[in-house]
């Protein structure tokens, strides 16, 4: 049994899953599939083609799967698409995709979203990443596992942030940033690792190994590609491995200081 409020507009054909609570003063599009345990509190507004998985928490005024926020949207077929397990807390704006990015936008499982996210067209976001209050993606950005966003960040569009990695507060990113990194600052460019992160989920010896590479990559002053390449011809660590592929891979570059020998 679902628990949806009187107060509600819930138009025809929306899928609605077992236990969900809708409260009053939503609105749920009839395209829209809301699964099973998920709640949905007092004004949040649910458009167009939003698929919501499981045991979501969807929070007061949050609005979600409103059409892109693009000049060269004109109404094709678009849609958003939402894991299991996410907090999504209020006056939220999440967008779908257009046509020019993969007609999707796709959020991951078990993610914080604070009061005020943004999260604009096109955007990829994968597991247990938090984005703190009022963070802003613009389109086409991507975000790995585990990352953290601090509050009040726009960042550009296109860019890449890796998997564990994080950015400070009040920052701004129009640059990628490699997992396992930290970055921050306006405009933001990187401080190191991001340690605190990385010792909840890895061996110590394999952030041993990152570090390493991390001072060949970006303070050795030799070229990034050059050397990405050469550690991972001679290196069997996953975790460099990863780190070096983002470096060749890059397409808007990696903020970190040049330094000159």
């Amino acid at each position: 049994m679902s628990k949806i409020s009187p107060q509600a507009v819930i138009e025809d054909g929306a899928k609605i899953g077992e236990n969900v609570e809708i409260g009053p003063f939503c609105f749920v599009s009839n395209e829209s599939t809301i699964g099973d345990g998920t709640t949905i509190a007092q004004g949040a507004c649910i458009y167009g083609k939003t698929t919501i998985g499981k045991n979501n928490r969807i929070f007061s005024h949050a609005v979600i799967g409103s059409i892109p926020q693009d000049l060269k949207f004109h109404g094709e077929d678009v849609e958003l698409i939402i894991g299991d397990n996410n907090t999504i807390r209020e006056f939220t704006l999440f967008n779908p995709g257009t046509e020019g990015g993969g007609r999707k936008t796709v959020i991951g499982n078990n993610n914080l979203f604070m009061g005020y996210v943004h999260l604009g067209h096109d955007v990829i976001i994968g597991d247990n990443c938090i984005l703190a209050n009022a963070a802003t993606l613009a389109g086409h950005v991507e975000l790995g596992n585990g990352v953290v966003i601090g509050g009040m960040t726009p960042v550009h569009q296109f860019v890449h942030i890796g998997d564990f990695a994080m950015v400070g507060g009040a920052s701004a990113l129009s640059q990628d940033v490699p997992p396992y990194c930290m970055a921050e600052g306006n405009r933001a460019t990187l401080r190191g690792l991001n340690l605190t992160g990385l010792r909840r989920h890895i061996e110590r010896d394999d952030i041993n190994e990152l570090k390493s590479a991390y001072r060949e990559l970006f303070e050795s002053g030799k070229p990034l590609k050059d050397v990405a390449q050469e550690l991972l011809d001679s290196t069997q660590n996953d975790f460099v491995k990863n780190i070096c592929n983002f470096a060749i891979e890059t397409k808007r570059g990696i903020p970190y200081e040049r330094k000159i020998k």
